[in-house]
């Protein structure tokens, strides 16, 4: 018995020190890229909220209205999976209606990644240029 709690507590012990492949990387942060001929930014807030900002406007995060609601827009990353799963999720504060746009990341080098998204509704299984997009990292 002795035995079999020794070998439990020391195969808990090594993998709680082991560290993860996804723990060198994060998307906290402000990323910058192009889409159609215009440059745009993505932010991930280690508060989970999220924004897409363009210059002419910016859409998301805590308290932002669309479609003449007020709403929230927050991400969750699951960096398990490969490619990455990041799911931008639009919450209306009135109605509570949910809608989420799957996309999937791929980090390309150190402050460089590639998001794929996901406008039909489902997350995409590839990458491709028609809705992919490179981003660097700026902050």
């Amino acid at each position: 018995m002795k035995k079999i709690i020794t070998l439990l507590i020391l195969t808990l012990t090594l993998t709680s020190f082991t560290k993860h492949p996804e723990s060198d990387f994060s998307i906290v942060g402000k990323w910058k890229g192009k889409y159609k001929k215009e440059i745009g930014y993505i932010i991930f807030k280690k508060n989970g909220y999220a924004y897409f900002k363009t210059q002419e406007k910016t859409l998301g995060g805590k308290k932002f209205t669309i479609n003449g609601e007020k709403a929230t827009m927050s991400y969750e990353v699951d960096y398990s999976k490969e490619p990455i799963e990041v799911d931008f999720i639009v919450k209306t504060k009135k109605s509570g209606e949910i809608s989420r746009l799957f996309c999937i990341a791929k980090k390309i080098k150190k402050n460089t990644i590639k998001l794929q998204f996901g406008f039909k509704g489902s997350r995409p299984t590839e990458f491709n240029d028609k809705d992919g997009v490179i981003f660097q990292k700026v902050k």
